[in-house]
């Protein structure tokens, strides 16, 4: 029986069932790879990760989607002051991170150097568990985000870690904003993409 691809908003009970697809979807991002190197944890780890994400940040401050195999976090202009991780989730955070937390702190200070002052939507992470890729999950979360954004007549701005979803935004009308390297040994580089409103 087909997973759905419809588009829903997400709850708090859904938490489970995104942290495990997104898991399984960031599995091989370089940037998430970088931060935690080792293979044989990284899945639980990632878990832990995406579950504080949502249910202490994103489901409270965001607009945030799901399908039956993949989520998508969006955060519009007016919320992106408050969509930012609390003292609690920082220190949860860094018990997920270990010894990567300082990389990881150092990463999120550089990104946000990089973030667009012009108000505008962010796409904070989408992912589609790999086992229903070519479905259409992906491609129904970005529409419904993007359509959002154009009905409020906001621009959206992502960053991707991963090069070969490039082309993915592009089709979706993102263009390349710019190209930054995160700092430590070995930093993966990122790729800054925006997306004027379409009428």
């Amino acid at each position: 029986m087909p997973i759905s691809n419809t588009p829903r908003p997400a709850t708090a009970d859904d938490a489970p069932d995104i942290s495990r697809t997104l898991a399984l979807a960031f599995d091989d991002d370089p940037m998430m790879r970088w931060f935690l190197p080792d293979a044989a944890s990284r899945e639980a780890a990632l878990g832990r990760y995406f579950t504080t994400l949502f249910t202490r940040q994103y489901v409270h401050h965001g607009v945030c989607e799901r399908t039956g195999a993949a989520a998508a976090f969006w955060v519009a202009p007016e919320a992106q002051a408050k969509a930012v991780p609390d003292a609690e989730s920082i220190e949860e955070l860094r018990r997920i991170l270990g010894d990567r937390a300082d990389l990881f702190r150092d990463a999120v200070m550089t990104a946000a150097g990089h973030t667009p002052q012009e108000l505008h939507w962010s796409l904070a992470l989408i992912g589609a568990d790999p086992a229903a890729q070519g479905q259409g999950h992906g491609a129904r979360l970005l529409r419904s985000g993007l359509a959002k954004a154009d009905a409020a007549g906001q621009p959206v701005y992502l960053e991707s870690s991963k090069a070969s979803n490039l082309p993915v935004y592009e089709h979706f009308g993102f263009t390349l904003r710019e190209e930054f390297r995160l700092p430590g040994d070995g930093g993966p580089r990122l790729w800054g993409m925006w997306r004027e409103p379409r009428t």
